[in-house]
């Protein structure tokens, strides 16, 4: 991911991020088509006004008495119509290409949404939420304005600059040269700034999510900032991101800014170059009034386009480096794709076992060594061990979060990898230490994992989690709106209810991650008896450290830098006076 003091870098493939925007675009070739004939049909409008013009300025210089002005005059209304259609077909594909960018901007975020759900767990853990979030937004919706707004301008310009440059040549191929002239030198001008623009709109838009990142970062985790007293610090600390991500913003904008007037300025000077040469033509009689007068308005018609051009360079290289990062993470490999011949899990029995894992989050470093675990159906198994030893790392093996390196694992036998890896895990219900709730009612949240659920169902599940007589105090019961991430509740209704939702949760296998590090010491006795009510027959692999809680699990696994250190239960572990006894006799110390 984008930092904001790393070295900036050019886009590495700008050519072929605007060939897939072209590609996003031919979904909708049918409303481009007609939008290119209206582009081709407005120009061309607007083209006829300086032949009028020059027609109707010849026969005014016809000298006193000798002006047609029946011809000027329907020169006149001919060039007000030409006007009028040619502002009516603008408005019109103005409107198109503000429709096409506003779907096109939400296909695109459809896109990365679902292809956020398909990313593995090892990518989130990897980059910030907020840099996510700046793709999904601002990235998009800077491909999006530049769709509506730019794209159109381009079509126009282009038709323009084209249909100008015939006319031009048409009238006088001599001035026509001159103007040659000075095009090499604005094509060069703008060549030599597109390579200074392009990195500055990559470094802008990395800047504006690592921004973002660090603003997400904070805001949830406001009240520990609070409670240390380090907003000062922290308000320093994001002045400078601020001051950085402004910074490049200026950059970016700098460059640009100087391409339009330095553009306008060789154009003025071809626009001079013309009339000079046009006066000595006509005064040696080579051109006519009418000639010199249509060449120098379509010589407007042709820099003017240019120029515009020149003004959105910025917009559109922002617009590329935008398209870049958000086809960056559509290009992101997803979750390795089932074999041909996985197939689903079904008839659960719950008997789970790994055997001889070897796993690392890096090649360099092992999490895990010769790490072997086998849950009976039924059974409480439960994984403890100093911090950092890999606990929760197997539990992210059981459910396929990673994949291992070394070793099998099974579910009721069958190898994991045999298995479809959707199937895998709505075997599981699964309890972790930090806790998730959306925004929606109490009832919603417990019933979020199984679908059809009553209010009956949810009732009882609340009742078992002890929590139903909490969420009666609500306002309004199991119809309370939860803030975000259930901020109107305290943490540990927050566990409760996410402990309600998996007992609601259909599944022969569950997994609690210090499930119950967020409850006092009697609520966690009276769920944990609840969940033994409600977990027989099922297999429940517990990682806790508080090791009074898991005095009756079946089997202990015992975790220690990596390797398994002992297991047993907990009377024969006591009696080894081993690791287990030093973690259990410190913690009543």
């Amino acid at each position: 991911m984008a930092r904001l003091n790393e070295k900036t870098e050019k886009p590495r493939d700008a050519k072929g991020t605007l060939r897939r925007l072209l590609d996003c675009l031919m979904g909708r070739r049918a409303a481009l088509a007609v939008i290119l004939v209206l582009s081709l049909g407005g120009s061309l409008l607007s083209l006829l006004g300086p032949k009028l013009a020059g027609t109707a300025m010849g026969a005014a210089a016809a000298g006193k008495g000798l002006v047609d002005f029946g011809l000027v005059y329907r020169c006149a209304w001919a060039m007000l119509a030409c006007c009028l259609g040619s502002s009516a077909v603008t408005f019109a594909v103005n409107f198109g290409m503000m429709r096409i960018g506003r779907l096109t901007a939400q296909k695109l975020r459809s896109d990365v949404f679902h292809k956020l759900l398909d990313l593995p767990v090892s990518f989130f853990d990897r980059n910030q939420a907020g840099d996510i979030i700046s793709r999904v937004s601002y990235d998009v919706d800077v491909v999006g304005t530049c769709i509506s707004a730019d794209l159109s301008q381009i079509l126009t310009s282009l038709v323009t600059v084209a249909g100008s440059f015939v006319m031009m040549a048409v009238i006088s191929p001599v001035l026509t040269a001159v103007t040659l002239v000075t095009i090499p030198m604005a094509i060069g001008y703008t060549r030599r700034m597109n390579r200074i623009t392009k990195p500055l709109f990559s470094r802008r838009s990395a800047a504006y999510g690592g921004m973002n990142g660090f603003a997400e970062e904070k805001f949830s985790g406001l009240a520990t900032i609070q409670s240390y007293a380090r907003e000062e610090q922290t308000a320093r600390r994001f002045a400078a991101i601020n001051d950085d991500a402004a910074d490049a913003y200026c950059q970016a904008a700098r460059a640009t800014k100087r391409m339009g007037p330095n553009v306008r300025f060789i154009n003025e000077l071809g626009l001079a170059l013309i009339a000079i040469l046009g006066s000595l033509l006509y005064m040696r009689g080579y051109a006519g009034l009418d000639q010199i007068s249509a060449f120098v308005l379509y010589s407007r018609k042709f820099s003017g386009p240019i120029n515009e051009i020149a003004n959105i360079t910025g917009e559109i290289y922002a617009a590329l480096a935008a398209a870049e990062r958000v086809f960056h993470l559509l290009d992101t490999p997803g979750e390795p794709t089932d074999p041909p011949a996985a197939e689903p899990l079904t008839d659960v029995e719950g008997d789970i076992s790994l055997e001889k894992v070897r796993f690392g989050y890096t090649p360099e470093q092992d999490i895990l060594r010769e790490v072997s675990l086998h849950a009976r159906p039924g059974q409480l198994v439960a994984i403890v061990g100093p911090t950092g030893a890999g606990k929760t790392t197997i539990i992210n093996l059981l459910m396929r979060f990673y994949d291992f390196r070394e070793g099998r694992g099974a579910v009721d036998g069958r190898d994991m990898y045999a298995l479809t890896r959707s199937s895998l895990r709505r075997s599981y219900a699964m309890v972790l230490q930090d806790t998730w709730l959306f925004q929606g009612t109490v009832y919603e949240n417990i019933a979020y994992g199984r679908e059809g659920a009553t209010r009956e169902d949810v009732i009882a599940a609340a009742k078992a989690a002890r929590i139903h007589g909490a969420i009666m105090q609500l306002p309004q019961g199991y119809d309370t709106v939860l803030y975000e991430d259930g901020g109107n509740i305290s943490k540990g209704q927050k566990q409760l209810l996410t402990i309600a939702r998996a007992m609601l949760y259909d599944a022969k296998m569950l997994i609690l991650d210090e499930a119950t590090s967020n409850v006092d010491t009697a609520t966690e006795r009276q769920i944990q008896t609840a969940m033994r009510e409600l977990m027989a027959r099922k297999t429940c692999v517990v990682i806790a450290h508080r090791l009074s809680t898991i005095q009756n699990a079946d089997h202990i696994l015992v975790i220690d830098q990596g390797r398994v250190a002992e297991q047993g239960r907990h009377r024969e572990l006591m009696e080894r006076q081993g690791v287990y006894y030093r973690l259990y006799a410190a913690q009543f110390e």
